[in-house]
């Protein structure tokens, strides 16, 4: 920036500079080549302030490498490193993507990251290295696409995402080891055991636990064989949960793996036994040849013991149920259980006929529902509650008559709902009055209306009937 304002300052006209004096109404010589000076200067001017703002822009670079680069392992540890660099600085961690390869493990950065200062075409640049752990699980060509990076470096008008070059590398199986045969690749590898008894002399019921911890440098702890603990005749095995974990050195940095696994035996019988020895073939990468770590078999002594009692005891449990060794089943129990499995079986196939007969069954129950409904004797039932509610009804006193055959007519059924009919319409209502005698006299309405449909002949149609209620 400096440059450019020293430049501006030489091009840009000052006050000291001699201005010639040119009588007014005259041109002045030679100025058409100050006026040409002055643009170009104004336009170079331009043009630098042009380049120091493009190269304020912070700049984005990602490498790749492979460790090893060549000579890769089915088992072993092939180290992906990616190096985000800037020229300024980054304001916050870089955005690294998921790697995956088929017929591989691969272990994403855990977020500790190796501090860089590198010169990159003479200029000075700084960053941080990232590292992918790949363990070929599979002998063949491994392809690593490209990888875009994000960071935001200092001075940045935005995010910037730049691209690892893509990478290949090729792993085969060790010398020694069958194809499909997961092998142990590593550098060193510590096979070691420890055996704890739970009693000086051992004796039936009592336990031994015999622990294993297999340690292997340059190699992931996932990527640990897992020991061979079978089960020994006259012993209970009980294996724990193995405890797997990497070994670093406390900055980040992988070391290798470890791997411990434990199990508890209960000696059930007396006599003496044997915990066979366990050997671990794994591959040596520093000087090229298969080795073999191995713990020594175990052997010891239980003695018998007649106070020891079995924690469960089948035996002790038939004979408390006094079955003599023997499990049976009593005839009773025989029946009661054929009798439940025919219940069952017959509830299974009957359930589609049961289902029909009770669809029947709510579909007659609803017809006949619906039939009372539209029965005389429901229409009777309702004439009370409406002669007694205010203001009185005799929608049901006409619908029963409908019902019961007797027509619309009030009038047809005797004096007193003549009488009714008067002192609800008269000039002098006495509504009250005629609605109680009606009320009294239902009964008698009642046995009148059955008997005239008991006796009551067919009768002609009107001549011209005019309304429904017309017609009998």
């Amino acid at each position: 920036m400096n440059r450019v304002t020293a430049i501006a300052s030489r091009l840009a006209p000052t006050g000291n500079s001699h201005t010639p004096q040119v009588p007014c109404g005259s041109q002045p010589a030679g100025d058409g080549a100050y006026l040409l000076s002055t643009k170009l200067g104004t336009l170079l001017l331009g043009c630098l302030f042009t380049i120091q703002a493009f190269a304020a822009e912070p700049q984005l670079k990602i490498q790749a490498h492979l460790q090893p680069a060549t000579g890769a392992m089915v088992g072993g540890l092939v180290e992906l490193q990616i190096d985000v660099l800037t020229d300024t600085w980054f304001t916050s961690a870089p955005t690294l993507p998921d790697l995956k390869l088929d017929g591989a493990l691969v272990t994403p950065p855990d977020g500790q990251a190796q501090h860089l200062n590198q010169t990159l075409d003479g200029q000075a640049f700084n960053g941080m290295r990232y590292s992918y752990l790949i363990t070929p699980n599979v002998a063949q060509n491994f392809n690593i696409p490209l990888l875009t990076v994000k960071a935001t470096p200092a001075q940045a008008t935005g995010e910037l995402s730049a691209q690892s070059p893509p990478l290949q590398f090729s792993a085969t199986q060790p010398p020694g080891f069958k194809p499909g045969e997961a092998p142990l690749v590593a550098s060193a590898v510590r096979f070691n055991q420890t055996v704890t008894n739970s009693s000086i002399a051992l004796k039936v019921g009592d336990s031994i636990t015999r622990q294993l911890t297999l340690q292997a440098d340059g190699a992931l702890a996932m990527a640990l064989p897992i020991p061979t603990l079978g089960d020994i005749e006259g012993l209970s095995r009980y294996p724990k949960t193995p405890q797997v974990s990497n070994l670093d050195d406390g900055r980040g940095n992988l070391l290798g793996g470890q791997r411990i696994d434990a199990v508890s035996y209960r000696i059930d019988d007396a006599g003496s036994y044997t915990l066979p020895a366990i050997d671990v073939k794994w591959w040596d990468s520093r000087t090229q040849q298969t080795r073999t770590a191995q713990v020594p078999a175990v052997t010891f002594t239980a003695a018998a013991n007649s106070a020891y009692k079995p924690v469960f005891s089948i035996a002790e449990d038939l004979k408390q149920l006094g079955q003599n060794n023997r499990l049976r089943f009593s005839t009773q129990w025989l029946v009661w259980l054929f009798v439940l499995g025919a219940t069952l079986v017959l509830g299974y196939l009957g359930h589609p006929y049961f289902l029909r007969a009770r669809h029947q069954w709510q579909t007659q129950k609803q017809a006949r529902h619906n039939a009372w409904l539209q029965s005389a004797d429901y229409a009777w039932q309702q004439i009370p509650s409406q002669l007694t509610s205010r203001p009185a009804q005799l929608s049901a006193v006409y619908l029963w008559l409908k019902r019961s055959g007797s027509g619309l007519k009030l009038a047809s059924l005797g004096p007193r709902l003549q009488t009714l009919l008067r002192a609800c319409y008269g000039r002098e209502p006495t509504e009250d009055q005629a609605l109680d005698q009606l009320r009294q006299s239902l009964t008698t309405l009642h046995s009148q209306a059955q008997t005239r449909a008991a006796i009551k002949t067919p009768a002609l149609r009107p001549l011209n009937p005019v309304h429904e209620k017309d017609f009998p």
